[in-house]
């Protein structure tokens, strides 16, 4: 019956104006118009593009949220004591620009407060970049926490917006689990398709939809229709699709206090729905410890921080670091963990948190860096990879490339200038074509055989990688 539904699904998407009346023919063409608009400048093979940065991306452990600790490190060390009483998760927002991603998030801080799980955050304040006053959207991560009943969530409400692809991969890829964002009243637009292959690429293990703005749409076969596309595209991307829980709601609602049974009581099956289906993660605790630098700055009269999130390992206060790359490795001491305005006894895996370091002036350490336990990581400049080169259908160059090309590399937080060898026989290396190369970078970067990076040029990604071995 499923099979049969979805047949006929693919046949009546293209009917959708015809089925529908003639108000909500409107309504949909009004949304449908400012959606195209805000995505106009969207290329078409732009997802691809994303896609491959993100995958590229995937071992990378640094975040916007190191920002936003930064933020609370800036304003004071905190002495409250987190306890970590319940299993702790990354989780965050995806969508198309304005489905209803910040909304959502306030939404569900200000439910969650009146239950007694956090604290509530207005709109405004989530989305409280300058640039993202003046351009009406998100441009820059924002983040939140909260609690249920079992556990503690780090929200990350992330970038719709296509021109901001960094934010959304750097974003991206420290998720637990994301919070797909559909306005029901569009359907699956360009960027629904783009952070779903951005989720895939970047190893987010598992997604629940929110299928927003449910009170725009009076048609119960349109939302119908909605939902089995949604599966679909789901599928298609090998998330499963046919299992993948739905909830349909109105954040606006819920963030109003009106029309609780499609606002608030909808925030908490959604929460109910995250609970259950995003399993918790298995941290890499027994691992040496690692952090990739993602901001830096100083606090007057206790030292510098360091920002990130923690790819592997655990830290304590008093443990010794190696700072690795780009510049010579330094050595120092960790003073002080936080996380949220937090001091904690330890940072570990999976945790975006601040490193208070002992002796370091602020110029000392870039982002870019690893801190990681010392003699675990090396620091290297050449090394043999294998590359994708993509197409210029995928957003990638129009024109082969030879030897001496000189990309931008990015590998976890570092954007670092390259040169590239072709192997001997290999005149250039074609859109779409694999090749194995070797790769000189201007400065060394803490790197093992595995990581996986992006070649950039021009403000586009044109390849992606893994390292296979290090040369140096």
């Amino acid at each position: 019956e499923k099979r049969s539904a979805r047949t006929r699904g693919r046949s009546l998407t293209s009917a959708r104006a015809s089925m529908m009346s003639n108000a909500m023919r409107k309504t949909f063409a009004r949304a449908v118009s400012s959606a195209t608009s805000a995505s106009a400048s969207v290329s078409a093979g732009r997802h691809a593009s994303m896609a491959i940065a993100a995958q590229s991306q995937c071992n990378a452990a640094g975040s916007r949220h190191a920002a936003a600790v930064g933020t609370q490190w800036r304003r004071s060390l905190a002495y409250d004591i987190n306890s970590r009483s319940k299993p702790h998760l990354n989780v965050g927002t995806i969508g198309h620009v304005d489905h209803g991603k910040t909304t959502l998030t306030a939404a569900i801080t200000k439910v969650m407060a009146e239950i007694g799980g956090a604290t509530e955050i207005a709109f405004d304040q989530i989305d409280k970049a300058p640039e993202e006053k003046a351009r009406g959207i998100t441009i820059s991560t924002s983040h939140v926490e909260y609690e249920t009943a079992t556990r503690h969530y780090a929200h990350v409400d992330c970038p719709g917006h296509a021109d901001y692809v960094k934010n959304m991969i750097t974003g991206a890829a420290q998720m637990d689990g994301g919070i797909l964002v559909v306005s029901a009243a569009d359907g699956p637009m360009p960027q629904t398709r783009e952070h779903i292959l951005l989720a895939r690429q970047v190893g987010v293990p598992s997604l629940v939809v929110f299928l927003n703005k449910i009170d725009m749409v009076d048609d119960e076969e349109l939302v119908e229709l909605v939902e089995m596309e949604l599966r679909e595209l789901l599928s298609f991307y090998k998330f499963p699709g046919d299992d993948i829980p739905i909830i349909k709601g109105s954040a606006l609602h819920a963030l109003k206090g009106t029309e609780p049974a499609i606002g608030k009581e909808k925030i908490i099956e959604l929460m109910a729905a995250i609970d259950s289906y995003i399993p918790e993660p298995a941290r890499a605790l027994d691992k040496p410890f690692s952090m990739p630098v993602e901001d830096v700055f100083s606090i007057q009269g206790r030292g510098t921080v360091a920002t990130g999130r923690i790819e592997q390992g655990v830290i304590r206060t008093g443990d010794d670091v190696d700072i690795v790359g780009i510049q010579a490795t330094k050595k120092s001491t960790v003073t002080g963990v936080e996380m949220f305005k937090k001091t904690l006894n330890e940072g570990q895996a999976g945790d975006n948190c601040g490193l208070l370091l002992r002796g370091l002036k602020r110029d000392e350490i870039l982002r870019g860096q690893v801190l990681c336990k010392p003699g675990s990581i090396k620091p290297h400049a050449k090394f043999e990879a294998e590359i994708y080169v993509l197409k210029k259908e995928e957003g990638g160059r129009h024109t082969p490339f030879f030897s001496n090309y000189r990309p931008q590399f990015f590998m976890r937080t570092a954007d670092i200038t390259g040169n590239i060898t072709l192997p001997e026989g290999t005149e250039m290396v074609m859109p779409g074509d694999n090749v194995t190369a070797v790769f000189e970078l201007i400065h060394p970067v803490a790197m093992e055989p595995g990581l996986r990076f992006a070649l950039r040029e021009g403000g586009r990604t044109v390849g992606a990688g893994v390292v296979a071995k290090v040369l140096d």
